[in-house]
């Protein structure tokens, strides 16, 4: 059957017939109404997409979607993305996790993942909380917040992800926010069309256990001071009359007002192509309240993918050897009978 031939899919085909059981007000229901849009855009039939997720909130996520899927052990959704992309590079595979699910029990399989630069695409809710099982801190909770596991306040120094992946080589990096429709669909989009690791943080509300978390990003009132949209080669502008900038003193950023003897030519300008991950890190560590939160594309660039190269040598090897056989290789070498 030909590409040609194939049908046009909308939003409502990559709705399962599942009921969604978040709680009403969950910023999940934002981000799946997104993918679900994304998908159909991005026209990769529902039987050869696969989702694949670990333990929490955002893991309900492929019973939501009408398409191939695994709910599968708390931090281990990208060490089983690896295998299914490994042994079915045709799919496109989605890992859906959260800020426990990754950064904690499954920090080393996301590292590793991003290193390798598999050609999946991993989208992080983070609720700076741990939601499915009622309230504990979790590894992005900030210091002093009180919950139910640190009723005396968080003393644990909190993780920042996009900095975690910019550390791990990751050759895509974005951030977007739950109720930002338009711009979360664009970086969804983006991901989707990117070939190797894309790593998205999406700023989820949990209303019900961290209600408010990022309400300086989305409150009408302040978010275009408080945020500050990149884009690929454009200058880092914001504020409600885009009369405030970002420029480097040095190697530090600071805020900037133009139009006092501060023209737009003085402004740092976002090249998220940058083959030396310096200036995406610098923007991952830009945080609210001593600089506007950078949300868009930190990091979009080329490298070689591992399950190409794995299936390189996949197939270099049965040219030189031959198919071969399982019984073969659990033979070969020393073998002892034991009776």
């Amino acid at each position: 059957m030909s590409t040609d031939a194939l049908p046009v899919l909308t939003a409502n085909d990559f709705a399962s017939d599942q009921d969604v059981r978040w709680c009403p007000g969950c910023g999940d229901y934002s981000i799946l109404a997104q993918m679900k849009k994304v998908l159909a855009t991005v026209g990769t039939p529902r039987e050869k997409t696969v989702f694949v997720s670990g333990i929490g909130c955002s893991s309900r996520f492929p019973y939501y979607v009408d398409t191939y899927g695994f709910h599968s052990i708390h931090g281990r959704a990208p060490a089983i993305a690896t295998g299914v992309k490994g042994a079915r590079p045709d799919l496109t595979v989605w890992v859906i996790t959260g800020d426990g699910d990754a950064l904690s029990i499954g920090g080393n399989h996301l590292m590793h993942a991003i290193r390798r630069n598999l050609d999946i695409n991993i989208v992080l809710f983070n609720n700076r909380i741990y939601g499915l099982t009622k309230g504990q801190y979790s590894p992005t909770s900030p210091l002093g917040k009180i919950n139910k596991s640190a009723p005396m306040g968080v003393i644990d120094n909190p993780l920042h992800p996009l900095s975690i992946a910019i550390g791990c080589e990751a050759t895509f990096v974005a951030r977007s926010i739950d109720v930002n429709i338009k711009h979360l669909s664009m970086v969804l989009q983006r991901a989707a069309e990117h070939k190797g690791t894309s790593f998205v943080e999406v700023y989820q509300n949990c209303n019900v256990f961290n209600d408010g978390a990022f309400e300086y990003a989305t409150d009408r009132n302040s978010k275009a001071d408080t945020t500050i949209e990149i884009e690929h080669g454009k200058p880092l502008i914001f504020g409600k009359n885009r009369d405030k900038g970002i420029r480097l003193n040095g190697m530090e950023p600071e805020i900037v007002e133009l139009g006092k003897g501060i023209s737009v030519d003085d402004l740092l300008f976002h090249d998220e192509k940058a083959p030396e991950p310096s200036l995406a890190y610098l923007l991952s560590r830009m945080r609210h309240p001593e600089f506007p939160e950078p949300i868009g594309v930190f990091r979009a660039v080329d490298h070689p993918k591992y399950d190409e190269e794995l299936n390189k040598q996949i197939e270099t090897a049965r040219k030189n050897r031959g198919e071969g056989k399982i019984e073969d290789l659990l033979n070969a070498g020393e073998t002892w009978v034991i009776e």
